[in-house]
């Protein structure tokens, strides 16, 4: 029988590094991340190996990818391709949801 799952973040076990917290929340096929990061903090260039969604709640995000500079504030979406690089910097405290898809397979 199908089932739904109702939780709060705050409920949701934390992990916290680097001005960076997350809250994960995982599904069958997919995660939800809410994250929180403090201003000044970096992600130096990466990829994954898995669709990803992220949404802006708060902050401003300076994002470069592979389509150019992005300049991500709240109310805007960015996808990623598997395997697409990217890397930001945090201007401001930031929050955003990641929507992290598993690879089919």
């Amino acid at each position: 029988m199908p089932t739904a799952d109702v939780v709060r973040w705050c409920d949701l076990p934390s992990h916290s590094a680097g001005g960076v917290k997350r809250h994960e929340f995982l599904g069958a096929g997919a995660s939800l991340k809410h994250v929180a990061v403090s201003a000044g903090t970096s992600a130096p260039r990466h990829s994954h190996a898995h669709e990803q969604f992220v949404i802006v709640v708060e902050g401003r995000v300076l994002l470069t990818c592979e389509a150019g500079p992005v300049d991500l504030r709240p109310g805007m979406v960015i996808r990623f391709d598997p395997d697409a690089w990217h890397s930001a910097d945090f201007v401001e405290d930031t929050v955003l949801i990641e929507v992290n898809l598993q690879p089919a397979g």
